[in-house]
């Protein structure tokens, strides 16, 4: 009897970061880069009240839409939403990728622009980053006549680092024009640095460039699997035509309006990251453990000038019910992760990190 044959594609599964413990029942996570605060209370609100849960939702969005087009003053015909950010990289790698093919990856970057390019057939090459910052200097000499897409988040995860506006701008005019750019705005709102400038306000125009965002991070829907693209119309109508009809569900569609509504929430949600973020960097700061600015709603933590390893501390800190992602899946030696949590989370990994020390 002959066997079913599938496509062997020897990737690396992504793997989310722990959320549980075993042993203990009252942990915190600090894994997943989540909102701090949770979510807006307008959002429960407004889904407690209107969610018709035996209908199918509307499958191209268009109220979301009609409101992401005016809070960001974009065109309305070249948005298009998705189950998270994920599956609009999953549908543009889908569209634009064949085998053999090359996709730019930077070295530390998030996972699933490598995933769902090499499910389509393409070959990573990453390029390396200077002090885990991405370097335009290094995308560019990895540059070949099969280069199809670069990808990129700004700020980066894992690292938190950034390209400045020149940066971003230089890497666009040097690219081949047929070179697709995708920037990832993932954590866009913690951004507040003048030599700054988001992927969406500068490339808003661009025939060759696509822009991400997600409803996972600041608004705190990462359980509703909600975000968006912004890009060309002709790739936006090309991407419609491929996507799943119902793929965003009626929930998260109401919640992200919502979300999008209450901006006293994200103000609030920005000053409580800067102030924490500032006082967990200066906290691991004093035991030789270096971390990045305070550019997005996590640090990622460097172990080789402290006197306890990354793995160590990992253990410790997961005694007292506190997780942080592990940074063996990017390949990022003696480091760990750490998500800005709410004000009783920060102040119990400072008090438990005191304790490790003295």
């Amino acid at each position: 009897m002959a066997l079913l044959k599938f496509k062997k594609l020897g990737i690396e599964t992504y793997k989310p970061g722990k959320s549980k413990l075993s042993r203990l029942k009252n942990i915190i996570k600090l894994s997943a880069n989540e909102s701090a605060l949770g979510v807006s209370p307008k959002v429960k609100k407004e889904i407690n009240k209107k969610i018709n849960i035996s209908k199918y939702p509307d499958s191209k969005s268009k109220n979301l839409r009609r409101y992401i087009s005016n809070k960001f003053k974009c065109r309305f015909e070249n948005i298009i939403c998705g189950a998270g950010s994920d599956e609009i990289i999953q549908i543009i790698c889908t569209l634009f990728l064949k085998p053999k093919d090359q996709v730019i990856v930077p070295k530390f970057s998030f996972l699933m622009y490598r995933i769902y390019a090499k499910i389509a057939g393409a070959n990573i090459i990453y390029s390396k980053e200077k002090n885990f910052k991405i370097s335009v200097s290094e995308i560019l000499k990895k540059v070949s006549k099969k280069t199809k897409i670069v990808f990129l988040a700004n700020p980066n995860n894992p690292t938190g680092t950034y390209l400045k506006k020149k940066e971003l701008l230089k890497l666009r005019k040097k690219l081949r024009s047929n070179i697709l750019l995708v920037v990832d705005d993932a954590y866009v709102e913690y951004m507040k640095n003048k030599n700054y400038e988001s992927g969406l306000k500068l490339f808003k125009n661009k025939k060759n460039v696509l822009i991400l965002r997600t409803f996972s991070k600041i608004y705190g829907l990462a359980s509703l699997r909600i975000g968006w693209g912004y890009g060309p119309k002709n790739i936006i109508d090309a991407m419609y035509a491929m996507k799943p009809p119902f793929n965003v569900n009626s929930a998260a569609q109401l919640a992200a309006v919502a979300a999008l509504k209450d901006n006293n929430f994200i103000k609030k949600s920005v000053k409580h990251n800067f102030f924490w973020g500032e006082k967990l960097k200066k906290a691991f700061n004093n035991y030789g453990i270096k971390t990045n600015e305070v550019n997005t709603n996590f640090l990622l933590l460097n172990f080789n000038k402290c006197k306890y390893s990354a793995n160590y501390i990992q253990k410790k800190l997961e005694n007292s019910g506190i997780i942080l992602r592990g940074m063996k899946s990017y390949k990022i030696k003696n480091a760990l992760r750490l998500t800005i949590g709410n004000s009783a989370a920060n102040n119990r990994v400072i008090k438990i990190l005191k304790k490790i020390f003295n």
